[in-house]
């Protein structure tokens, strides 16, 4: 397993104690939602005529003790109401709630505190100053949101303050769903884009990233419609959802929700159009802790809308915006937090949207294809070595699985013998002139470009390049190109720079893949095998910038990856840092170690011994010097820890014992053929080796 990330505090570090330095109001609200933050400083300034005084705060700047000690005494104690909403519930913020509580009941102030999740909270109820009546006015007006909602929500808290009459008006409803109508000229005749947002976002006026995603999708030439929704997990919000994407068949869908919308019962309901899932990163951190940052997103980030997106099978893009202040609202002393729009990140999801449409929207026939066999740092003449995989005989299925299925593979097919001439001893061919390579290098990111430059020198000095062209072993079957992975670092230190989190690519790498995206113009690359190199090259762990390597090479172009099943961790390094589809293949099939010869023979002895061994002194004493010496010259003692100063009857059962274990140690059988059965039910023998180290009975 290989490790990206080098440090973790800037994106996670706790709260220091601070001062938010407000003065007193009549109102106060809190809630760690930025949204309701924002739809309350929205709701305030559009009706400050109407309503008092207001201070809004953001609960994860109150988390110290001592933060929270000096707002209550500063803000909650002069005020006359206050309305605190919970996401996650009473343990998220305990101390406050109880120094909060506190004051309230001693000053008597009236304190709704209002759970953020659909049920109500009796502890929090409990907590609260005003009549339940209250508590639920209130909260349906948070839970159904909107600027009507908000401002009478308002007007409730004036009314408890004894500002304002109470109106005695219920929550306004608003849809819990529905299609957004995108400010495009729309052209119906293009690959049709689908995004899929959350409602809250809608209901704070939060929608400058979707807004400016719709219209870098609209760039690339798609159709651009959005959906908003409140849970996906919401029965009623799923069959909305499933029934529109099926309707709608479009090519691409773009999701901007968070965590898994798998059902126990069902599959998500994004899946109903059968389209690939991109999904989006909208970041609770701000921009400079993401430019600062090896990982690239916080842990809360990384778990909600990436590691359980990810049971979804949804195919992870870029950081679409970043959490920043908009400037203060007059009267408030609260600056808007809200989602920034990050043009880089939006930029590559649209690439990425446009290039998995454009792929589903050429004919077959038509599609480009490149074959990258991974090329692993194993023994000499181990070319195109990946993991528990026969590179060389899968590559041969896989061009003979494509043809089938409609691809133009060139009439001709290749066999094993051939695919090892052709890319493993053919001299190299030239495939991009030197000054062509130039001029695809002054486009690529400046940062990117620097580091390459830095580590490598000019291009001309690469030393690949033969008669002014770059050069390396490929070849073409119709529309695929078929080459193993160059080398990315120094040749004589392969291993090393194929793990190196910190070297950049040779120009003859960099050549390669710029000239399957731009010259070649592939649609799809294939990477076959564990492990290649280019989710490894220097950048972020995930929510890549556009300087990041892997980013700035592969431009959004969809990758399909065979990966050995049984290592996930490093397949999610293709996953995040790729937006690759990982394919899991077989481990190769399992066979009994066995023993050798001399082993075979040792065994017997032994048994002759256990035989013998109580019966006749003399034999025994003859076989148990001739098994040890035999053992010793053979190295198998030593081998087995049985160490001479030791009797010879514990070195006789150390012996035993290792030989037993060898015996029935699990070994592979060779290696797996993608897109090839095992031969003979192979499966089986796998399950009964596995049946006789779990209890060691043999089956039949």
């Amino acid at each position: 397993m290989h490790l990206l990330v080098r440090e973790t505090r800037a994106l996670d570090e706790a709260e220091a104690a601070i001062d938010l330095g407000q003065s007193r109001a009549d109102l106060v609200f809190l809630s760690f939602s930025d949204s309701d933050l924002g739809a309350a400083a929205a709701a305030w300034d559009a009706n400050r005529a109407e309503l008092p005084s207001l201070r809004l705060a953001n609960l994860a700047r109150l988390r110290h003790p001592m933060s929270v000690d000096l707002y209550v005494e500063q803000i909650i104690a002069e005020a006359r109401c206050v309305v605190i909403r919970l996401l996650g519930g009473l343990d998220y913020w305990r101390y406050g709630v109880e120094e909060v509580a506190h004051a309230a009941r001693s000053r008597g102030i009236p304190l709704a505190l209002l759970p953020g999740e659909p049920r109500p909270d009796s502890r929090l109820a409990e907590l609260s100053t005003v009549s339940e009546a209250v508590l639920a006015r209130l909260d349906s007006y948070f839970a159904s949101g909107g600027p009507e909602n908000m401002r009478r929500a308002l007007g409730l808290m004036a009314h408890l303050a004894d500002q304002a009459p109470d109106h005695g008006l219920a929550a306004e409803p608003v849809a819990a769903y529905g299609e957004y109508c995108l400010d495009l000229t729309q052209s119906p005749e293009r690959p049709l884009a689908v995004i899929v947002f959350y409602r809250a976002y809608l209901l704070a006026a939060d929608l400058a990233p979707i807004e400016a995603l719709a219209h870098a999708l609209d760039e690339q030439g798609l159709h651009v419609r959005a959906l908003y929704v409140g849970s996906l997990k919401d029965r009623d919000t799923g069959h909305f959802v499933a029934s529109c994407l099926r309707d709608w068949a479009p090519h691409i869908v773009l999701n901007a929700t968070s965590f898994s919308a798998r059902l126990d019962d069902a599959p998500s309901p994004l899946e109903a159009a059968g389209a690939p899932i991109l999904q989006l990163v909208l970041s609770g951190s701000g921009r400079e802790a993401w430019q600062d940052s090896a990982r690239g997103l916080s842990q809360t980030d990384l778990a909600m809308q990436v590691v359980l997106p990810e049971l979804d099978g949804r195919l992870l893009t870029a950081a679409i915006s970043f959490k920043g202040e908009h400037s203060e609202v007059e009267g408030l002393e609260f600056a808007r937090v809200a989602h920034q729009p990050a043009a880089d990140g939006i930029a590559a999801a649209a690439r990425s949207a446009g290039a998995w449409a454009r792929l589903a929207t050429t004919p077959r026939s038509r599609r480009n294809l490149a074959l990258v066999l991974s090329d692993y740092p194993g023994a000499a003449g181990q070319a195109a070595h990946a993991v528990g995989l026969d590179a060389i005989a899968s590559s041969v299925e896989i061009l003979g699985l494509l043809e089938r299925e409609g691809f133009d593979m060139g009439g001709t097919l290749p066999d094993g013998d051939a695919v090892v001439a052709e890319l493993c001893e053919a001299a190299p061919a030239p495939f991009l002139p030197l000054r062509d390579y130039e001029l695809l290098l002054a486009g690529l990111d400046p940062v990117a470009r620097a580091k390459i430059m830095a580590a490598w020198g000019a291009p001309a000095d690469d030393p690949a390049i033969r008669d002014g062209q770059f050069t390396l072993r490929f070849a073409r079957h119709g529309k695929l190109v078929a080459a193993i992975q160059p080398d990315r670092g120094n040749v004589l230190d392969r291993k090393s720079s194929y793990h190196d989190p910190d070297l950049p690519p040779r120009h003859v790498y960099v050549a390669f893949y710029l000239w399957l995206r731009q010259v070649v113009g592939v649609h799809a690359l294939i990477h076959l095998g564990t492990h290649g190199t280019l989710e490894w090259l220097p950048g972020k762990a995930m929510a890549l910038s556009s300087s990041c390597l892997p980013s700035a090479l592969l431009g959004g172009v969809p990758v399909a990856y065979p990966f050995i099943v049984n290592n996930p961790g490093e397949a999610a390094a293709a996953k995040r840092r790729l937006g690759a589809v990982t394919i899991g293949h077989l481990t190769p099939p399992l066979k009994p170690a066995g023993l050798s010869n001399e082993s075979l023979e040792l065994e017997r002895l032994i048994d002759e011994f256990a035989a013998a061994d109580g019966l006749d002194r003399r034999r025994t004493a003859l076989l148990r010097q001739e098994i040890l010496d035999r053992a010793a010259a053979a190295g198998l003692l030593a081998e087995s820890g049985a160490q001479t100063a030791i009797s010879d009857e514990d070195q006789l059962a150390r012996l035993d014992a290792y030989l037993c274990d060898v015996k029935d140690l699990q070994i592979r059988d060779g290696l797996h053929v993608f897109g090839r059965a095992p031969e003979h039910m192979q499966p089986v023998p796998d399950l009964q080796i596995l049946d006789v180290a779990e209890i060691g009975v043999k089956p039949g």
